[in-house]
């Protein structure tokens, strides 16, 4: 997949907006499922993902959960 680095801040932002209100498992897999034209979807995840930490990790997840939680209820 050849993108300047327009696109790549446009897919960043789409991602973000994913991750918010997403799980991060269901991120991943809509990754996998859409395969990006011919993008390889690992090489993605690890670019999508190259900053986080596993604490890091764990709060995007509370906090996506907590999000849910306040939708239901």
């Amino acid at each position: 997949m050849n993108t300047n680095a327009q696109d790549q801040e446009v897919i960043k932002e789409v991602f973000d907006i994913l991750i918010e209100n997403l799980e991060l498992s269901k991120v991943m897999r809509f990754l996998s499922l859409c395969k990006l034209e011919e993008t390889d979807y690992l090489e993605f995840k690890d670019k999508l993902c190259e900053n986080e930490t596993v604490d890091s990790l764990y709060e995007k997840i509370q906090a996506s959960q907590e999000h849910k939680e306040k939708i239901v209820a």
